[in-house]
């Protein structure tokens, strides 16, 4: 029976003096009670870590342990020892005429975004898994919006990891720009799986002291750059800290930090395979979804990969058996710093006027490299803007991976991932700043495309528009699923993808399957970045259909099939994995409901 003021009748007394413990349930609560001490005290019988019954725990010296992973927990207050499982819920008990009651609604002391944020503060710093599934998820389920997680993730993995911007917070950028893309649970493991990259990118690792701005805002916007430049190029982290931080905080715009921040990034051709500017573009597009408050902390965390990159300039594959650089730098003016021949060839032409020529697509996929620099050196004296060429660079980059022949050894599948998410990341630079370096990423970018040539060596076939109707678009979705189940089914992928297309299927939808094939898996940082990248190479080409774009020589319904088939492709070669971060959500989410876990 209950009484007026919540409490409800439990267990005798008496039986549970006697047993020691009882287990009852109350309003669909399961409650461990407890007689210790003299005591009787209640909780929850579900273990916070992984749902064990606490009924069958062991109580010693105020303490309760769960026996199946060890966890202890203070038996008064449910505060756990070890912060990896957190603290049991525990029950306010009366005892009345020897009948013991207990109020299963007690009041909380903290709202659950708080509790739920508190967690995730917890998950970050001991690297804690299941932690992090259960606050991103505890989280989103109270209703907060996941700009707010991931501005505090950024915040932690840029002030923990002194190696500055990384894998982690390359990942929790990407699943922050595919989520509006996903399913409503999907966008809960896009959180987790963003969060727990970070929360492993900075374990063990060095915090991050920040240098101070220099304290003048008379320095003009030119010299700064210049001197941010310089730095990097010496390798100076501290003086190329202290310049970004003085263009924040003297209010320069975002047009300006990101011309100051890729015009370092593309002082030397194709840094670190790439990674460097795609990790400044992911900053500056994560800043668009938790705000400029953050921008100093994430910019700065650009700077040690800038100056610890490896310079693609002083590898033998960009100078044998031709001299890829000095191909560059008969264009660029000089050496690979340099822009006065880009300007020159840029004054030339009337910006926005250029349309690709037919055979563009096939110069840049093609194996001669003076003819590819050519090309895109008259492009820009024609009027190509920076934009115009990274997106067919980005396109010809799509194609590598949608034609990546299986017979090639596995790891280079990264090979053409590498140049595919740099030159993605070009193009978002573009539309960030018409800065005139980046006319040399976009050159950078052709000639990595130029490099991967023998592995579409023979090229995999694609499936052209038109070759697949009249099956159902929901039966190829899981048909798609299914492949990512088996090993091998690369070439299957992209045919299926192909025939989506042709059967009228929703492109939302096939995303949404994308998404969720991969969210499942314990997927990558490279498989992670390419479906990313391949989403937003769509919705680019999506967008120019929308607006009723025509251009010579460009065919935007192929074109916008090329980067889903190139993905599903990577994906069916990298899949199935252990499933393990999975199992782990999977567990979250059950213990979240409340459901048993352990019969």
């Amino acid at each position: 029976m209950a009484t007026a003021d919540d409490f409800h009748e439990a267990v005798p007394l008496a039986d549970l003096e006697e047993s020691g413990r009882e287990l009852t349930s109350v309003d669909g609560v399961p409650i461990a009670l407890f007689h210790h001490e003299g005591e009787v005290r209640a909780v929850n019988n579900r273990c916070p870590h992984m749902g064990f019954p606490l009924v069958e725990g062991t109580v010693d010296d105020g303490i309760l342990t769960c026996h199946w992973h060890h966890a202890r927990f203070e038996l008064s207050c449910g505060d756990t020892f070890d912060p990896w499982a957190d603290d049991v819920q525990t029950y306010p008990v009366e005892v009345r005429d020897g009948t013991v009651y207990v109020n299963p609604n007690p009041v909380r002391e903290l709202p659950p975004e708080e509790h739920w944020a508190d967690r995730l503060e917890t998950g970050l710093e001991e690297n804690l898994r299941l932690v992090v599934a259960k606050s991103t998820i505890g989280l989103l389920d109270a209703g907060v919006d996941y700009r707010e997680p991931t501005a505090r993730t950024l915040e932690f993995g840029t002030k923990y990891r002194d190696a500055g911007w990384g894998r982690g917070l390359t990942v929790l950028g990407c699943m922050a720009n595919v989520i509006d893309d996903l399913e409503e649970r999907d966008r809960k493991r896009a959180l987790y799986t963003g969060v727990r990259y970070v929360a492993n990118d900075c374990a063990g690792e060095t915090p991050n002291f920040d240098q101070p701005s220099l304290s003048t805002d008379d320095v003009g916007f030119d010299r700064l750059k210049s001197w941010f430049r310089d730095c990097v190029e010496l390798r100076d982290a501290d003086g190329a800290e202290r310049c970004l931080r003085t263009a924040v905080e003297s209010g320069r715009s975002e047009a300006e930090l990101a011309e100051m921040v890729f015009a370092a990034a593309t002082d030397h051709p194709y840094l670190s395979a790439g990674h460097v500017l795609d990790f400044a573009n992911t900053a500056f597009e994560t800043l668009e979804h938790v705000g400029a408050e953050h921008t100093a902390d994430a910019l700065a965390s650009l700077v040690e990969p800038l100056v610890t990159a490896d310079r693609s300039n002083e590898q033998s594959a960009w100078r044998q058996p031709v001299d890829l650089v000095a191909l560059l730098e008969d264009v660029y003016g000089g050496d690979v710093t340099e822009t006065n021949g880009l300007e020159e060839l840029a004054r030339e032409g009337d910006r926005g006027s250029w349309s690709p020529p037919a055979d563009f697509q096939a110069t840049l996929l093609g194996d001669d490299p003076e003819a590819i620099v050519d090309a895109l050196a008259d492009a820009v004296r024609a009027g190509a803007t920076t934009e115009d060429l990274a997106a067919e660079v980005a396109h010809a980059a799509a194609t590598r991976v949608a034609q990546f022949g299986t017979g090639n050894e596995f790891g280079d599948w990264d090979t053409v991932h590498h140049t595919f998410t740099y030159a993605n990341a070009v193009q978002g630079a573009t539309r960030r700043t018409d800065a005139i370096e980046l006319y040399r990423a976009v050159f950078d970018a052709a000639v990595s495309v130029y490099l991967d040539r023998f592995l579409n060596t023979p090229p995999a076939r694609v499936p052209e528009p038109g070759e697949d109707t009249g099956r159902d678009p929901d039966a190829i979705r899981e048909d798609l699923l299914e492949t990512f189940d088996a090993d091998g089914e690369v070439n299957r992928a992209g045919r299926l993808v192909g025939e989506f297309f042709d059967c009228g299927g929703d492109p939302a939808a096939l995303k949404r399957t994308l998404g969720h094939g991969l969210l499942r898996e314990d997927a990558d940082f490279h498989t992670l970045q390419n479906v990313e990248a391949a989403f937003r190479r769509f919705d680019l080409v999506e967008e120019r259909r929308s607006e009723g774009e025509k251009r010579e020589g460009v065919d935007l319904d192929r074109r916008r099939r090329i980067p889903l088939i190139a993905t599903a492709r990577y994906m069916a070669a990298h899949f199935p994995t252990r499933r393990e971060a999975e199992q782990t959500f999977s567990i979250a989410t059950r213990l979240g409901r409340g459901e048993r876990i352990h019969e």
